[in-house]
């Protein structure tokens, strides 16, 4: 049970958040991919705020 448990805790605690902002909602999720394509692994849109700018917010995932 200790080994199943230590494995979930290991998945949560992976979770990691990144970010990105550019003119538009396509550059800016280009940067988000690319920026999850470096370290190999998914992401997960979070949030999108357009101002003068696209900030987008995305967690990565294996």
């Amino acid at each position: 049970m200790a080994i199943i448990a230590g494995a979930f805790v290991s998945s949560l605690s992976f979770a990691q958040t990144i970010s990105a902002t550019d003119s538009t909602l396509d550059s800016a999720e280009a940067k988000i991919a690319e920026q999850a394509a470096e370290q190999g692994l998914n992401y997960r849109i979070t949030s999108a705020q357009y101002k003068n700018q696209v900030h987008i917010t995305a967690e990565l995932s294996q």
